[in-house]
């Protein structure tokens, strides 16, 4: 027979383990703000009500945190007011636990480190509430709820806890996002080029964009031959090549200028990604790279240009087929470890989505947008995902895309903050060419040269911004975009 249930006794009411917390610190913090509201400036940028683990104590923090912020005193009498007058704390009222807190008041000096304790207790009944949940949806996941999204939801809510502490998801006083929004206007007064955003390092875009702001999804589009991927590819080298890291309070890195730039490249490998790149830079054809024409001194540029390069934050995943999921999960792991300032894709139709829509590819790339303007806010990073066009644009005396060529991709014009469009008329001009020596053809060839070495980005769409075009150069041999010398900013011609 199997041995009897022990019998729950006195002595082993005590054994179970509680959440970690400490009522005495949290009392000591709450009693130093309430004598002296200067305590509060010393723990208000890390600690938030919710981190205290009696309600009691939340609740007062709160109150004393609204009264100090709005430059009013917060003490025992001022404060009960605003609390429930019927509530027991204990067998005290709460006026009366208001005054001992504050009789029982230690300095301020230690104010910081009972802030921190708090927080740090906060943050293990964080973890604790995500490790039980890993092991209750483990023991019961329903059949839908696959191992690879259990891995995900929780890598995303270990994220969010080593990013922010713990769970800040609700609601945010608007004085928070205004102070946010002077925050980023000041950067973009203080900023070389006054840019809110971080810059392209391409004057024609910047100017129109403000540079790449965080959070936004921008959907970079075009047919194919276009040159989306070296235009994503100019940018993204732009922007780690002029990178200049700081490191936080908190030992996370950050970006004074450029930034860290992750490539999800899912048609090319990250050896032609660096062909493009290195061929730029050191202005050597990269189809002579490719073929192997290259001379002694194209050579040596190339090594001095590859031994620079080489110290560039610019990180590529050559995962070809990557699920929304993976993505989402690598970036996370890339801006913990790394750091990260601009994702970029390399392009959406190559992505998968969950498999739930598996058979409907636009709702599949519709589920993937959405997914990919979440990740932007959640990791607040411009995202620029590259998209390729409907053959429709074909069809069209005139081709340059407009938003509607986007439709059959699902929401990607809707869930996109900016939408780019990439257009170089030489490309259909060149393949267009009427017979030499007749009216027409004088009539292409004014044209052709007009258009030669021109691309035009088309934005078509953009939340805080207006649209228009700015008109580039493209060298096709260097894959490379650049800002146009206008005839009014040349230099003086000497006749």
């Amino acid at each position: 027979m199997a041995g009897a249930i022990p019998r729950i006794g006195a002595e082993q009411e005590t054994s179970y383990r509680t959440a970690p917390h400490n009522i005495e610190v949290e009392q000591a913090l709450l009693g130093a703000i309430l004598v002296n509201n200067d305590a509060y400036y010393r723990v208000s940028d890390f600690l938030k009500h919710t981190h205290f683990n009696e309600p009691i104590h939340d609740e007062v923090y709160r109150v004393a945190e609204e009264m100090i912020r709005a430059n009013k005193t917060a003490n025992p009498v001022t404060i009960k007011t605003f609390l429930p007058a019927n509530e027991k704390v204990g067998d005290m009222s709460i006026a009366q636990y208001l005054a001992r807190l504050a009789a029982e008041a230690t300095t301020i000096i230690n104010a910081e480190d009972y802030g921190r304790s708090i927080f740090d207790l906060a943050t293990r009944r964080n973890l604790i509430a995500i490790g039980e949940d890993m092991v209750n949806i483990a023991y019961d996941a329903p059949i839908e709820n696959s191992p690879s999204d259990q891995i995900e939801e929780a890598e995303r809510r270990l994220f969010d806890l080593a990013e922010k502490g713990g769970s800040d998801a609700g609601f945010s006083t608007f004085g928070n996002a205004m102070n946010i929004a002077l925050d980023m206007a000041a950067a973009a007064y203080q900023r070389d080029g006054g840019l809110s955003g971080i810059a392209t390092d391409i004057s024609a875009l910047d100017a129109r964009m403000g540079g790449l702001q965080p959070s936004d999804l921008i959907v970079l589009a075009g047919r194919p031959a276009m040159g989306k991927t070296s235009l994503a590819t100019n940018i993204a080298f732009n922007i780690a090549n002029n990178y200049k890291g700081d490191v936080e309070a908190d030992g996370s890195p950050s970006a004074l200028d450029g930034g860290v730039v992750g490539f999800f490249s899912l048609e090319m490998s990250s050896e032609q990604l660096a062909t493009r790149i290195i061929s730029e830079q050191a202005e050597v054809s990269s189809s002579k790279i490719r073929r192997g024409e290259i001379t002694e001194a194209d050579f040596g540029k190339l090594t001095i240009c590859a031994n620079e390069l080489s110290k560039t934050p610019l990180y590529i995943d050559e995962t070809g087929g990557i699920s929304i999921a993976q993505l989402a999960a690598r970036a996370r792991r890339l801006k913990r470890q790394k750091g990260l300032d601009v994702l970029i894709i390399d392009y959406i139709q190559l992505m998968q989505g969950s498999g739930k829509n598996a058979g409907n590819r636009v709702q599949e790339v519709t589920e993937i947008t959405t997914g990919l303007k979440a990740l932007a806010k959640e990791l607040a990073t411009p995202i620029i995902a590259l998209s390729q066009l409907s053959r429709q644009v074909e069809n069209r005396e005139d081709k340059r895309p407009q938003l509607a060529d986007l439709r059959e991709s699902g929401s990607i014009e809707q869930d996109a903050d900016v939408v780019l469009f990439v257009y170089r008329e030489e490309y259909y001009l060149q393949n267009s060419e009427p017979e030499e020596g007749t009216e027409p053809w004088m009539k292409w060839k004014e044209k052709y040269d007009r258009s030669r070495g021109r691309a035009e980005v088309i934005i078509a769409k953009q939340r805080h911004g207006p649209t228009g075009t700015a008109q580039l150069g493209f060298q096709g041999e260097f894959t490379r975009f650049s800002d146009i010398a206008e005839e009014d900013h040349l230099p003086e011609r000497m006749e």
